[in-house]
């Protein structure tokens, strides 16, 4: 709720909690992290806390450089081709960056790519059909982008940063899960709502009511070998 007013607050909540997420599976100090679309560097500086070498891949100048100079471990790249060899990683990183790609599966692959045989995949986004998915202008956005952009500018009196088709994409829990269970590359290890607190990976098999309740997918795969 705090996102927009107290930014700096709501994402070093969210980088302690998804950092803890991420050590439940791997031991992290020593371990070489990649944080993509990480904006300007919370996650990466949770990471480097708990003693991973984290760095950082963002394609947006602006929000790299949002808390002020970028530092050398910050690298401007676009998540769709990552300036790293195959298998660079133990930890590859995405926290709600999937629903502003076009193409998700070329994302994903490309996650999967850079991530060593055995390594994990941390992969969270909003889904279009959360309470949640239209961003600032939800939950308007259940009764169209268009109509929840123009009320949300006649309400605040300027433009929503999200443009469906331009840096918003509806994005479909269903359509992601077949997708990553389909691969060979890769094993599921957890399908859950990041956020809530109870029946977290219960809520994500009922078909439907996913798409509204989940609120945000969370997802840890490992790589195959």
């Amino acid at each position: 709720m705090r996102e927009q007013s107290d930014p700096e607050r709501c994402y070093t909540l969210l980088a302690r909690d998804s950092v803890a997420q991420v050590a439940r599976h791997i031991d992290l100090p020593g371990k070489i992290v990649v944080d993509i679309g990480g904006g300007s560097g919370h996650f990466t500086e949770e990471f480097r806390r708990r003693g991973a070498r984290s760095y950082l891949f963002e394609p947006d100048l602006r929000e790299l450089s949002a808390r002020g100079p970028v530092t050398e471990d910050a690298v401007l790249a676009d998540g769709y081709l990552l300036p790293l060899v195959d298998g660079a990683a133990d930890v590859c990183f995405s926290s709600n960056v999937l629903e502003h790609v076009s193409d998700p599966q070329t994302f994903i692959s490309e996650m999967v790519r850079v991530t060593r045989p055995g390594g994990l995949i941390y992969l969270s986004f909003t889904n279009w059909l959360s309470p949640w998915g239209g961003h600032e202008t939800a939950p308007w956005h259940y009764l169209g982008a268009d109509r929840a952009r123009d009320r949300y500018e006649r309400r605040t009196g300027r433009e929503a940063k999200h443009t469906v088709g331009e840096n918003l994409f509806p994005v479909h829990i269903g359509p992601t899960l077949r997708h990553v269970r389909g691969r060979d590359d890769v094993q599921v290890v957890t399908a859950r709502s990041r956020y809530w607190p109870f029946f977290a990976s219960t809520i994500t098999r009922v078909p439907g009511l996913r798409e509204i309740a989940t609120w945000n997918l969370l997802l840890i795969l490992r790589r195959s070998p």
